[in-house]
């Protein structure tokens, strides 16, 4: 098959299966590996075979560069600790345990070759874990310690690699100071290249504002830092790490607000699209694989158990070092997991394609080389197919509470509060005397209404009672699609210039996207939604405030029933029981309440909300 038609049919599989899967609700990874599987078996089509280059070059850099971006720098530092633990301790006790198990099962590799097998499946793999974790609904916390081994246990594996390397060439020696400066010079090498690459790039991307030419910049910033870090022979995935975790972090402050949704967009792209045909390609190498053991003529009666027992001592030595170490801080009194996130970080052990590509790092004439191919083949599918397909069901299992989409509302009502409230703050700094009263006014209902908008989809389900926000919502969505379709009919009959008639449909696209997406409270869990310990407020009128009074008014907001007013959201004074409705409806008789009588705590008596709300000090609690 010509090579562009090769191209062609991945991309066109690729977005075939994973369209499919999607639309069937299984993990597209699994059913690409299984697609990969199969086509290997049909003769003569995509007879795609892996080499180091085409992985470790061609995909590895953009894939950790787009998990990188997205990655937290300060979830990262926050769990500093465990991801240590795993990207160098684990690492290293899964070589070793793993290699001796290969040395007694797989035929013909020598005690070097094993422990090399053991370096090439110890580390799982960023695409693997990042694809997977996402997927099955972990707690956050989990999901950002498996992300961030996989994404530096790089520089472990890489020395333990290149130690089993050069125990394979001849007459060549190998001690602890040669292990240790290869460890430290692939892990300090890329950390420096990785902080060299990202302030260098940092200050080109300060002088760029033109969108594209930022993205094309981004496209180039993983190579930038992966190729001189693998010249000085460091750790180029360690490199790419770095230079993405801190570019991302400064992203908002370095690049224009249109940067960042090109690069966003273009980047998501390139990932689905790279990631995805990795997983095709893991499944496409099972046939070179199987005929390069038969040309060995190994008896299957050996490689079949040799490749079952590697897997299981791979899951296992994951298994044993991970509640060893809980055990360990435990018995030392430091921040131990719960069992539970011991057993699902223990489960998450992935294997992806970069395993398959350092196979082929092991010299020509090493001892059953095509068997270790072949075993590290059955490791990165039967711990994607075995792990990735029983993960969801061990969280639900054990209960972890994933990411809850009530907290998450509650949490952004807080943040945009706040940042509308600094956004006024400067405008009365900065306005003059003579500006237009109206134009301050307009400004100011501007800067509340995404506030207004975020505690609005708090409240109850649309069935009930459709918020501003949802009006507006849906009526704009229905002026934007008339615009549009005067904008087209005036295109087809030629009136206007082409440009003029794309700049026109660009700005309502732009408009529809940024519209915020209302949510359905009732697709929302039954308990109530009260502020997480981590971000609940501290003031001495929350600490003094109770959780509930009784209400004065418990059918409505006082003063609207009064004066025959519609309210939106119902909020309770926790001093007297004054019920007021919320900054969204008209009357805002709840924020009224507390300038008429100062009493400084409120909470939400909406059907499934227990948050409080100082208006003293502003303080979500």
């Amino acid at each position: 098959m010509h090579p562009a038609l090769e191209i062609l049919a991945l991309v066109a599989i690729v977005g075939f299966v994973a369209a499919g899967a999607r639309r069937l609700g299984w993990s597209e990874p699994l059913v690409l590996v299984v697609v990969g599987v199969v086509i290997s078996f049909i003769p003569n089509v995509l007879d795609i075979v892996l080499t180091p280059d085409l992985v470790l070059v061609g995909f590895l850099p953009p894939l950790l560069y787009a998990a990188a971006i997205r990655t937290s720098l300060v979830d990262f530092r926050a769990n500093r600790t465990p991801i240590l633990v795993l990207s160098v301790g684990l690492v290293a006790f899964s070589t070793l345990a793993i290699g001796l198990v290969a040395w007694w099962v797989v035929p013909g590799a020598s005690l070097a070759a094993a422990f090399a097998l053991g370096a090439v499946v110890a580390p799982p793999d960023a695409v693997a874990a990042t694809t997977v974790a996402r997927r099955v609904g972990m707690p956050r916390r989990v999901v950002s310690i498996l992300e961030g081994e996989s994404l530096v246990n790089d520089a472990t594996a890489l020395v333990a690699l290149n130690t089993a390397i050069a125990a394979l060439v001849a007459h060549s020696s190998v001690t602890v100071w040669s292990i240790g400066w290869e460890f430290v010079r692939a892990a300090g090498g890329g950390l420096i290249v990785g902080l060299v690459a990202a302030f260098v790039l940092a200050r080109i991307r300060r002088y760029i504002n033109d969108p594209v030419l930022d993205t094309t910049l981004s496209f180039a910033a993983p190579y930038v830092a992966f190729l001189p870090a693998q010249q000085i022979h460091g750790s180029g995935v360690l490199a790419v790490v770095v230079t993405g975790l801190l570019l991302g972090h400064k992203a908002p402050v370095l690049q224009s607000a249109g940067s960042r949704i090109a690069e966003n967009i273009n980047w998501r792209t390139v990932q689905f699209l790279l990631e995805n045909v990795v997983f095709l390609l893991i499944g496409l190498q099972i046939r070179p694989l199987i005929d390069g053991v038969e040309h060995d003529h190994v008896p299957w009666s050996q490689v079949i158990p040799a490749c079952a027992i590697v897997l299981a001592a791979t899951i296992l030595a994951r298994i044993v070092y991970v509640f060893g170490a809980s055990a360990a801080f435990r018995l030392l009194r430091e921040d131990a997991w719960p069992w539970a996130v011991s057993a699902v970080v223990a489960w998450a052990g992935m294997r992806g394609v970069v395993t398959l590509a350092a196979v082929f790092l092991l010299p020509v004439d090493t001892p059953g080389r095509n068997e270790i191919g072949l075993v590290a083949f059955t490791v990165v599918a039967g711990t994607l197919l075995l792990q990735g397909l029983t993960l969801p069901w061990l969280v639900r299992r054990l209960k972890l509470r994933g990411p809850d989409a009530a907290e998450d509302a509650l949490q952004a009502a807080s943040l945009v509060t706040d940042a509308a409230r600094a956004g006024l703050a400067v405008l009365d700094e900065v306005r003059a005397d003579g500006d237009p009263a109206e134009v301050i006014e307009q400004l100011r209902a501007r800067g509340m209404r995404r506030s207004n908008q975020s505690w609005e989809h708090l409240g109850r389900a649309q069935s009930e009672l459709e918020p501003p926000a949802a009006t507006y919502y849906r009526l704009r969505m229905l002026m934007l699609s008339a615009e549009r379709s005067s904008i087209l009919a005036a295109r087809d009959k030629g009136v206007y210039d082409d440009e003029v008639l794309r700049a026109a449909l660009t700005s309502i696209d732009m408009e529809e996207a940024m519209l915020d997406r209302i949510e359905d409270a009732a697709a929302r869990l039954d308990d109530e939604l009260v502020t997480s310990y981590q971000r609940a407020g501290d003031c001495e009128h929350l600490r003094d405030a109770p959780r509930i009074v009784t209400a004065r008014t418990p059918e409505g907001c006082e003063e609207c029933l009064r004066d025959g007013t519609r309210w939106v959201h119902l909020r309770l004074c926790l001093t007297c029981g004054h019920v007021g409705c919320c900054d969204s409806s008209v009357g805002k008789h709840a924020t009224a309440h507390f300038a008429e009588t100062g009493h400084p705590v409120m909470r939400s008596i909406e059907p499934g909300e227990a948050w409080r709300w100082c208006f003293v000090d502003d303080l979500l609690g």
